[in-house]
């Protein structure tokens, strides 16, 4: 084709939110943007009308649209489907399938006749219904999921799940993980021997898990009293999570705090300080706080669900088989608070040299690589080429 490949995401958000895509699709589509031969923009939505409709992030040309409703997660866009829909654009990927938003994105192509991709992301719910009703939405998308020119999943168990329920052919399944930048595991940050800090990073929703740590910590406190909990990010659980620490007397123990999405940096020092990270979440396809935590040495535990299992499975993480249990969630942690503490990482992103243990258990020898935000963007361009 000839010229630049002219390439459309679009995302339910990007940033200044705060989530596992918006990071992928900045991560991405900025490398992407750098690769001869590809212009990729992107679209999203604006649910308060705070954001301008038009601005460039870091070469990024950001187009948004409205949606509603504003104070829920399922909101829609019709602004999407003349977005998608007009022609411009060689190819459209959708990123995250668990909005109208996608929806209206890949109708609109296939009404266009543009080839499109979709990149699921799929994630979990704190309402139980919506959680046990999603089986039957990966289902409901199945017809439009099998005209996409490849899905492309972020970890094994998702490109079984979409075979499985939406009938999606093998043919048309990859997976690309999420990557870790080598750079952004640069730090001088080392754990304070004195302070024994336990941190968790994620949206504050009830299937995010931060409430089974603040349960374990009157546990985890008989047995090391200096320990301290450390919570990063934002979320409407985080009345009910202050609530929680207060009522079991920690709440001196626990701190919340938040870093900007863009802000790479200070968030590699807040994990590089911790002597354990930890996220106990129901569902996660494939954490990027947790990746980067593993990239700089820091052992992690998880729960043993989808995702977080596989990096389990692969010695990247020890699993806490019951995240209800405080008693069993706060001997997991102990064990860690108490090893001695090691700095850099042996398990690393490609390209980046560490000397010293990481994973689950802070030693040993690394069972793999990382890959990096450039092999993902990498796989993207080569997806991009082959299917518009």
């Amino acid at each position: 084709m000839p010229g630049r490949l002219r390439v459309l995401q679009v995302t339910p958000r990007f940033f200044p939110d705060m989530g596992g895509i918006e990071t992928h699709v900045y991560e991405t589509a900025r490398r992407l943007n750098a690769m001869p031969g590809l212009r990729v923009d992107v679209l999203t939505t604006d649910r308060d009308g705070s954001r301008p409709p038009v601005e460039v992030v870091e070469g990024i040309r950001v187009r948004r649209v409205p949606a509603w409703p504003r104070e829920r997660d399922y909101y829609v866009a019709p602004r999407i489907r003349a977005a998608v829909g007009g022609g411009y654009y060689d190819l459209v990927h959708c990123q995250g399938a668990h909005t109208a938003v996608p929806v209206i994105a890949m109708t609109a192509a296939l009404a266009a006749g543009t080839p499109y991709l979709v990149s699921p992301h799929t994630g979990g719910h704190s309402s139980a219904i919506r959680h046990r009703l999603r089986g039957a939405q990966w289902r409901a998308l199945g017809p439009l999921l099998r005209r996409a020119r490849q899905v492309v999943c972020v970890a094994e168990f998702e490109k079984e799940m979409f075979a499985r329920l939406a009938r999606v052919a093998v043919d048309r399944l990859r997976v690309v993980p999420n990557g870790v930048e080598p750079a952004s595991t640069t730090t001088d940050i080392r754990p304070d021997a004195d302070a024994p800090t336990v941190v968790s990073v994620g949206r504050f929703e009830k299937y995010k898990g931060q409430h089974h740590l603040i349960a374990a910590l009157p546990t985890l406190l008989e047995r090391e009293p200096r320990a301290r909990l450390v919570l990063v990010g934002r979320g409407p659980y985080e009345d009910e999570l202050r609530t929680q620490a207060a009522r079991l007397g920690v709440a001196d123990q626990v701190s919340f705090t938040f870093v900007p999405p863009a802000e790479r940096q200070a968030m590699t020092d807040l994990l590089a300080g911790a002597h354990v990270v930890a996220l106990l979440s129901e569902y996660e396809a494939h954490p990027v706080a947790v990746m980067e935590a593993v990239a700089l040495g820091r052992p992690v535990v998880v729960a043993p669900s989808t995702g977080l299992g596989e990096l389990a499975d692969r010695g990247l993480a020890e699993r806490v088989d019951d995240p209800a249990d405080p008693r069993t969630v706060a001997a997991t942690l102990l064990r860690h608070l108490t090893a001695r503490t090691t700095a850099g990482a042996e398990v690393t992103a490609e390209g980046n040299t560490g000397n010293t243990p990481a994973g689950a258990s802070g030693h040993g020898t690394p069972s793999t690589h990382l890959p990096t935000w450039d092999d993902c963007a990498g796989a993207l361009a080569d997806a991009y080429r082959a299917h518009a």
